[in-house]
């Protein structure tokens, strides 16, 4: 790689990344944000190589923060058509907007998931949550995974976590849950998790 690429690179990759960004928007709800900074590279590639998907179908992200993983997606060779990114803060939609042209971004509450895509003609085939569902009460738990059910049945959904164990009580939810990578080198450490409604 040329010097002149790399410099064009990393210059990206602060633009994605943001810090004072999503540091703010933590700070105003850290309960939407999960964490104070934006996942490490090593987290946005062990994500980036679990969803794989057909050609014909789409990457759906939800709670995009500032478009790390977005990006590491996108640099893993899917196309900017085959990405849809939901994020409810609309500063960081904006952002998205600026940052990932191509993409398709919408501003919108992920448990809302199957009235945002509604006649989109999307085909899901991989399901990333970056919400931090490990905050929420079961009931709210339940309602980001039958969102995510009735827009990718087939494919179950990854989720990131800082959780040493499942952050989602998977039995309660009809979730089978297996745990995919672990990177110590994230601040927090963290997981990629895979589950599926036991049911289909």
């Amino acid at each position: 790689m040329s010097q002149q690429m790399q410099i064009e690179r990393g210059a990206a990759a602060k633009t994605i990344a943001n810090a004072g960004l999503f540091f703010r928007r933590w700070l105003a709800n850290p309960l939407q944000m999960g964490s104070i900074v934006p996942s490490s590279a090593t987290l946005c590639r062990h994500v980036a190589t679990h969803a794989a998907c057909a050609p014909d179908e789409t990457v759906v992200e939800l709670g995009a923060g500032t478009g790390v993983i977005s990006r590491a997606l996108l640099d893993s060779g899917l196309a900017p058509h085959r990405l849809v990114l939901v994020e409810i803060v609309p500063e960081m939609a904006e952002h998205l907007r600026r940052a990932l042209p191509g993409v398709r971004v919408i501003a919108g509450d992920a448990r809302a998931l199957p009235a945002l895509l509604a006649g989109s003609g999307v085909k899901v085939g991989a399901v990333i949550c970056g919400v931090p569902l490990v905050l929420l009460p079961l009931a709210e738990q339940r309602r980001f995974t039958d969102a995510f059910r009735a827009v990718g049945p087939r494919c179950g959904f990854l989720h990131y976590s800082y959780c040493i164990t499942s952050p989602l009580p998977a039995r309660r939810l009809g979730l089978e849950a297996r745990r995919l990578a672990w990177t110590p080198l994230n601040f927090p450490p963290a997981s990629v998790w895979h589950y599926r409604h036991t049911g289909g």
